[in-house]
């Protein structure tokens, strides 16, 4: 009997939560054959089996948290006893992982090492499991999570994916709207013309894909906090206990700025690019960093030290269909104004389509969020833990100003810095924070300090 543990993710994980499960007791399963989806780091990670045999047992519940070592499933193999390597005799190769520990360079879009594969690969869906009943449909981990807890059987369900795989997409296109679903057992996936009784209430999804289960007695709604949502949580908590914040804030004319991208945007070298504002107030905080590298530092309360980084990886607020995610730009003080427009883009990107992997969202070292984006003019964003401060960029709008002592029309924008005050005095805040305002103000100064 093979026993598989959950394996060391890599960035320092301890623990996974398990998503879903690809395989049933039963079922047999190939080498390198996807069995399970977990999530960890607000990461989603793909398992593949590491040798192949008959499903005996399955040791965890989707939404269970496992521990980096704890089995997870046994397998009955009719090709031996040989075992699996040990974690840490073997290479990370899951999708989703990290680099290996030795290996901190910035990703770039284009991925080389064909040893790890990519997360959203089209041929991920072809690894799922066949079928152990003819009648089984075929689905891929997530979207047969999903149908367990909405109560839809899958045989009722039209596969839109390769090979006719029903996706996460035609489940939530399968739910109804005014009729009452029940929770199909896993048993009853087999059976097309299983009889489903209906319950009182419907349940609804999140964006994230979880599931809302309205009381009607008490007219309350109950989600459970896993995932995307459980982690920050996680982290917002330990800030607000353990970090002291402090805030400042200052409002600055961001005309020559919107001229500055307006300019840019019609060159050779952002062709293909979206420049936003973002980007360049990102440019003018690396400027600033260098000048004040106090700001780019840590508390280390274990060693009761204060850790300044030489290196710059800047974290980019992101909101997806998952909850917040904080991708960060790996040496963003080595990178051009085009470079780092390119790759926040990117991390936005893989960040919105549920790509981005543990490598992506740790390491972080100053974050940059845009409420502006939503019409919002200022913010006091929590300090990520780990860093010492974060920056808040509000929404750019045209509104009266005085310029040159006349009142005129300009493009106006709050800027907004959260810092952790045992560490950083309102004066090298304040200071930094009206530094960024100033090359804003006049962009053409960047030149003189890049």
């Amino acid at each position: 009997m093979l026993e598989f543990r959950l394996p060391d993710l890599g960035e320092g994980l301890t623990e996974a939560e398990l998503v879903s499960w690809a395989v049933s007791v039963g079922d047999t399963v190939e080498l390198n054959q996807t069995i399970a989806e977990v999530e960890t780091a607000k990461a989603q990670v793909v398992l593949p089996c590491p040798f192949s045999g008959v499903v005996t047992e399955l040791l965890a519940t989707p939404g269970d948290t496992v521990a980096v070592g704890a089995p997870l499933i046994r397998v009955r193999s009719d090709r031996g006893t040989a075992t699996p390597p040990a974690p840490s005799e073997r290479r990370s190769v899951l999708v989703g992982y990290g680099p290996d520990e030795e290996s901190t360079a910035r990703r770039t879009r284009k991925r080389t090492n064909p040893d790890v594969p990519v997360h959203n690969s089209p041929d991920i869906t072809q690894q799922l499991p066949a079928p152990a009943y003819p009648d089984r449909p075929s689905a891929t981990p997530g979207a047969r999570a999903l149908a367990r807890e909405l109560g839809i059987n899958l045989a009722f369900v039209a596969g839109s994916g390769p090979g006719g795989a029903v996706t996460v997409e035609d489940v939530r296109h399968a739910v109804p709207v005014s009729q009452p679903v029940h929770r199909v057992r896993p048993e009853e996936e087999a059976l097309p013309n299983a009889p489903r009784p209906s319950m009182p209430t419907v349940p609804t999804m999140r964006p994230d894909g979880g599931v809302i289960r309205p009381t009607p007695s008490t007219g309350e709604t109950r989600v459970p906090v896993t995932g995307v949502r459980k982690r920050t949580a996680a982290a917002m908590l330990t800030s607000a206990r353990t970090i002291p914040q402090a805030s400042a804030f200052v409002t600055t004319d961001f005309t020559a700025s919107m001229e500055l991208l307006d300019h840019l945007r019609t060159t050779d070298s952002f062709t293909g690019l979206s420049l936003t504002p973002l980007a360049l107030v990102a440019k003018a905080t690396l400027v600033a960093m260098a000048e004040f590298p106090d700001v780019n530092s840590f508390w280390d309360e274990e060693n009761r030290e204060i850790v300044t980084k030489h290196f710059v990886h800047l974290g980019i607020a992101v909101a997806t269909e998952r909850g917040l995610l904080v991708p960060n730009v790996k040496d963003a003080h080595t990178l051009s104004l085009r470079e780092l427009c390119r790759e926040i883009g990117w991390l936005a990107d893989i960040a919105r389509g549920g790509s981005a992997t543990p490598a992506d969202l740790r390491g972080g070292t100053f974050t940059i969020s845009n409420v502006g984006i939503f019409g919002v003019d200022a913010g006091v964003p929590l300090v990520n833990p780990g860093e010492g401060a974060i920056l808040c960029l509000g929404s750019i709008r045209k509104q009266p100003w005085v310029y040159r002592d006349e009142l005129a029309v300009r493009w106006v924008t709050t800027l907004g810095l959260s810092f952790d005050h045992r560490m950083i005095d309102g004066e090298l805040g304040a200071r930094f924070l009206a530094t960024v305002a100033s090359l804003l103000e006049d962009p053409l100064t960047l030149l003189g300090r890049i």
